[in-house]
């Protein structure tokens, strides 16, 4: 390794000398770069260097390169502008970065952001050895549509090599059919060459935008050749017999061959890209964005033709509709009631083909968008235009949640925001009667619907609740409760402590209630834990000796779950801090009681021990991560200083 090493550095003479002469570095600075360098090349020449020894390399050679040419511009300022020629050190910095990430890359093969990096940096230098390194990528990542995109885009743009740039894209889509990117980007680079010709042919004053079918013509041959593959003019054979005779009198009849091709382009990537991609469609979408960005002969007969297929192959997607339908209205803030009006018509028709809760869900979504952007604007009433007569937006989403209703559409997300349009309209006695027969009807186990019912309750009668309402409160908030798993319920229970917390009598039933379900279901050692809850209630409530005794109840119960021991702990641990003699032997007690039950909990028994090294003696933790040992002999443990 070291021989190696020294000889690396050996062959470095020649541009550190360069450095020195030219004035660039000193002696000083040129042996702390060798000792740099040297603790690089030693990394690097490990068993198995790491990927961050390549970059922190490579990062080193970068700054040392960027302060050579500051060093080097300032050389020339003070020279008075003269410039001196290219030596050694000009070229073998960028050399020795390439070098390194060649290196890299060979090591890490399957690293895409490395190669990307590598590239980057090929490409800003403008150095030679990007195509290779494109051929090395494409080689080892046939199956990464951004690859083949990344090279074809530097082929045209930077190499100007359409021909190549031609056929890494059908290459990649050979090995990428289904890659959506691969064929709009494909598209777009055919569009962008076919623009480019006919800017050159404008520029060099050769023809007004119209050309003539004339086979006698350079450019349009050159075109038939580059593109004979793929891009054959439709009806050829008949567009030969029309202009086999240039005295036909038919000259009149000029088509812009430029708009044809690319007609033809749209055409033919078209259909091979259905043909990959029967169900895609996005892919629809993205073509129709750029045949809008194209001028193209019969492109409005081509847009309908993708519109039409778009509405044979998905007229049963709601997705479709509500694209189509937003199609309509270029922006939602600056639409007008026509517009609106025939968006609104669209989503009819699409609730005719499809009706389904998603389809409604998604009508719902633009009415309300639609209604919130008016309202920003201060508009106090929202209409539109749909077959000769104006009709209020608001009324018409109340229109849309019966019909979605009628359907059978309807859903608890549905419902949900149906009643909160109600409450937003201040329509209370509507909302509550809705609220009342969903949750008696259709969906009688709907955690959110019953929390709107109840908070709906709870506000009517906020302002001193009788004796009566304070009993229908909480006999409504039982009977949920009672139906409404544990876990499901943490809003409903939340809502009724806090509601409940200067009532005793009720909050004694509800906390009874709570042990009751807690017998029942047991605990949850994740998520929503009602008892560490209850206890949280009363400890702030009634002080830590009734928090105490009601956790003793719960831990009481079978299966109490590790939140509960958690809380608990955390609760005497917290008195102890503050000066309590019986917080620690009370956590004790805990943690014993728990390791009981969960002996198996690795961060449990961590817990206890990190407790024993803080607040206990070296003899309780050291027979803490005995126990702990013995307990988990199967399971891999820290060692005793950081169980």
């Amino acid at each position: 390794m070291a021989d190696v090493v020294q000889f690396k550095l050996e062959r470095m003479l020649d541009e550190l000398d360069d450095l020195e002469r030219r004035g660039l570095f000193s002696r000083r600075e040129i042996a702390e770069i060798v000792k740099q360098r040297r603790k690089f090349e030693y990394r690097l020449k490990r068993p198995s260097p790491l990927k961050p020894d390549f970059l922190a390399y490579i990062d080193y050679e970068k700054q040392l390169d960027e302060l050579r040419l500051l060093r080097k511009k300032s050389s020339q300022r003070k020279s008075g502008g003269k410039k001196s020629k290219k030596s050694v050190s000009d070229y073998a910095g960028v050399a020795r970065i390439l070098e390194i990430y060649r290196l890299a890359t060979n090591r890490f093969k399957g690293d895409i952001e490395l190669w990307f990096q590598y590239l980057e940096f090929c490409r800003a230098r403008g150095h030679g050895r990007m195509k290779k390194a494109l051929a090395q990528l494409v080689r080892f990542h046939p199956k990464v549509p951004g690859v083949w995109i990344y090279a074809a885009a530097w082929e045209f743009d930077s190499n100007l090599n359409v021909a190549a740039a031609r056929a890494l894209m059908q290459n990649g889509l050979r090995a990428c059919p289904t890659s959506e990117d691969l064929w709009v980007e494909y598209l777009r680079m055919e569009l962008t060459y076919l623009n480019k010709l006919k800017a050159r042919k404008l520029a060099l004053g050769e023809d007004e935008g119209t050309l003539a079918r004339d086979h006698g013509n350079a450019d349009e041959k050159q075109w038939r050749d580059e593109n004979k593959e793929l891009f054959m003019a439709l009806n050829e054979g008949g567009d030969d017999d029309k202009m086999s005779n240039p005295q036909d009198g038919e000259s009149e009849v000029k088509l812009d061959m430029f708009k044809e091709h690319g007609l033809n382009i749209l055409r033919t990537v078209y259909s091979g890209a259905i043909e990959a991609l029967p169900a895609a469609f996005s892919l629809r979408v993205r073509f129709l964005e750029l045949l809008k960005a194209i001028e193209s002969a019969h492109s409005e007969d081509f847009r309908h033709k993708i519109l039409d297929d778009m509405k044979l192959e998905f007229s049963k997607e709601p997705l479709y509709w509500d694209w189509l339908a937003r199609v309509e209205i270029a922006d939602l803030k600056g639409a007008n009631p026509q517009q609106l009006g025939s968006a609104i018509q669209v989503y009819e028709e699409g609730l005719k083909f499809v009706p389904s809760a998603v389809m409604v869900q998604l009508y719902v979504k633009f009415l309300m968008d639609a209604i919130d952007n008016e309202n920003r604007d201060g508009e106090t009433t929202i209409h539109f235009h749909c077959h000769g007569q104006t009709t209020e937006l608001v009324s018409h989403l109340q229109i849309v949640f019966e019909k979605a209703e009628n359907l059978g559409c309807i859903t608890e997300d549905l419902a949900c925001q149906h009643v909160s349009f109600l409450l937003q309209l201040g329509k209370l006695d509507e909302a509550k009667m809705l609220t009342e027969k969903f949750c008696s009807g259709k969906f009688p186990d709907a955690v959110n619907l019953w929390t709107l019912r109840l908070t709906m309750e709870m506000r009517c009668k906020s302002l001193s609740p009788s004796k009566a309402d304070q009993l229908s409160i909480f006999e409504l908030l039982k009977s949920i409760l009672m139906k409404v798993s544990i876990s499901d319920s943490e809003n409903l229970w939340i809502m009724g402590l806090k509601y409940f917390a200067n009532h005793r009598h009720h909050f004694d039933k509800l906390v009874e209630t709570s042990l009751f379900l807690m017998a029942k279901d047991g605990g949850s050692d994740s998520g929503f834990s009602l008892s560490s809850t209850v206890v949280n209630y009363i400890l702030q409530r009634d002080g830590v000796q009734s928090a105490r005794e009601m956790y003793k109840r719960f831990l009481a119960l079978p299966h109490p779950g590790l939140a509960i021991y958690r809380n608990c702990i955390e609760l005497e641990l917290n008195l102890a801090s503050t000066g309590d003699k019986t917080g620690l032997p009370n956590a004790r007690k805990l943690y014993e009681s728990a390791l009981t039950t969960y002996d198996q909990d690795t961060s449990m028994w961590q817990d206890y021990y990190s407790m024993e090294v803080k607040m206990g003696t070296s003899e309780t933790a050291a027979a803490v991560h005995w126990r702990a040992t013995k307990a988990l002999k199967n399971i891999t443990i820290l060692p005793s200083t950081n169980l």
